[in-house]
């Protein structure tokens, strides 16, 4: 089965928590802290693979999650830090957020890697926080939550050059006869219902060929297949546009096959195109071939892909064409602003609700409140003094907050103290 796009969750693993003990050994004075740091939590990874051409086991495996980190140990021992979960993709892999706003990233090398879901630090133990103002520190931390995300995986097909024409027209008749590609090859239309990849090889070089289902009118619209296989044409350097010589109007269909490149994606009529006519083997071809001949001012290929004749011509010189087109760099519309690591954000907001309650939230305001041990009583001081630092105490108080109001941070609330 082909699958091209499918919507996954994926979580990174939780970092192990640091530790909080102390040396006790006879005969050993003043033992101090002993807590071990906790490991990291694994990632989730996408990894590209040159031998898959679907996202069909994603479709059976939509929660993804890597492994939480070892919580840190005694004698100063800390966690192991969880392996991380890979995940191997086809090439053209392309990862957004789930409502395809931002873009992730994309694999188009084999074995290389894309995090998308980063595992969590391990918390600290009290051997880290030792100084000589508190030489036995009674807490330790906790480990940060790995990241979760919903996320919408799309596969483009990568291919140097793409075949576009209408249904039948030949086009994998043409990839079985260049390539070890085996597509469905019958007498109607639509026997290609997804696209296939073969490697042509010529001399001493090479090239992927991708046979695209056949496109008809109004495709850009939803009419045939088209509207499912149009976005793997857009990684092609340079199309083969196959017509059909026994059809009514070959003319009339190269027409309106490249009104439905134009209409899908300007950019595509830009790129290279070759004009393949097809099927001169059949009978009472010569007139129409005169006719798209005196139409089209471009050079036309004439060939017969059942008999193999004119192919190799064609394929030398679709490696003229290809050392001549330029490589293809997909562009980020403004829907798909590149995923950054390390986006600038405020630590915290602060939002008055209806019932006048003062919640603060945040991503790294979430951060430090996780890597809290709320049960310790000096981990809750150093909580506060971390949210003093960061301007808390000044923000409640310029939003009106006065003594014995009731401040919220995410499930925990406190009453404000001037």
């Amino acid at each position: 089965m082909f699958v091209d796009e499918v919507v996954v969750e994926v979580y990174g693993g939780r970092g192990g928590n640091g530790i909080a003990v102390y040396r006790r050994e006879k005969y050993v004075e003043y033992g101090g802290p002993w807590g071990g740091n906790g490991g990291n939590g694994g990632s989730v990874i996408f990894v590209g693979d040159e031998g898959m051409s679907t996202l069909i086991d994603l479709r059976y495996r939509r929660h993804i999650k890597a492994d939480a980190g070892v919580n840190g140990k005694t004698k100063g021992c800390h966690g192991a830090n969880a392996e991380h979960t890979y995940v191997r993709v086809p090439l053209g892999t392309i990862v957004y957020t789930e409502d395809k706003s931002i873009k992730i990233g994309e694999i188009t090398h084999h074995n290389q890697e894309l995090v998308v879901a980063q595992g969590g630090k391990g918390g600290r133990g009290n051997m880290a926080f030792a100084t000589h103002k508190n030489p036995a520190p009674d807490f330790a931390e906790n480990g940060d939550p790995g990241v979760y995300r919903k996320i919408l995986v799309e596969m483009k097909v990568l291919a140097d050059v793409g075949l576009v024409g209408y249904p039948s027209v030949g086009k994998s008749t043409f990839i079985s006869v260049v390539s070890n590609a085996r597509p469905k090859i019958a007498a109607y239309p639509f026997t290609t219902l997804h696209p296939n990849l073969g490697m042509v090889t010529i001399d001493d070089r090479s090239f992927v060929l991708a046979d695209l289902p056949g496109l008809i009118e109004n495709a850009h619209k939803g009419s045939g297949l088209g509207i499912r296989f149009l976005k793997h044409i857009e990684r092609c350097r340079l199309f083969l546009h196959v017509l059909d010589l026994t059809r009514d109007n070959p003319y009339e269909d190269y027409v309106k096959i490249n009104h439905e490149l134009e209409m899908y994606n300007e950019e595509l009529l830009k790129r290279p195109q070759i004009i393949v006519a097809n099927k001169i083997d059949m009978p009472d071809t010569e007139e129409k071939l005169a006719d798209l001949k005196s139409k089209i001012k471009e050079d036309i290929y004439v060939i017969s892909a059942y008999e193999r004749r004119n192919v190799d011509e064609l394929l030398y010189h679709i490696l003229e064409e290809l050392d001549k087109a330029p490589k293809i760099e997909e562009k980020s519309s403004d829907l798909h602003k590149l995923y950054q690591l390390d986006q600038e954000e405020p630590d915290f907001t602060l939002d008055v609700t209806s019932d006048g309650v003062f919640e603060l939230t945040g991503t790294k305001l979430r951060l430090i409140f996780e890597r809290t041990d709320f049960t310790k009583d000096e981990a809750v001081k150093r909580f506060s003094r971390q949210l003093r630092s960061m301007g808390v105490d000044e923000a409640l108080r310029h939003k009106g907050a006065k003594n014995g109001d009731i401040v919220k941070i995410f499930d925990f609330e406190f009453e404000f103290i001037e």
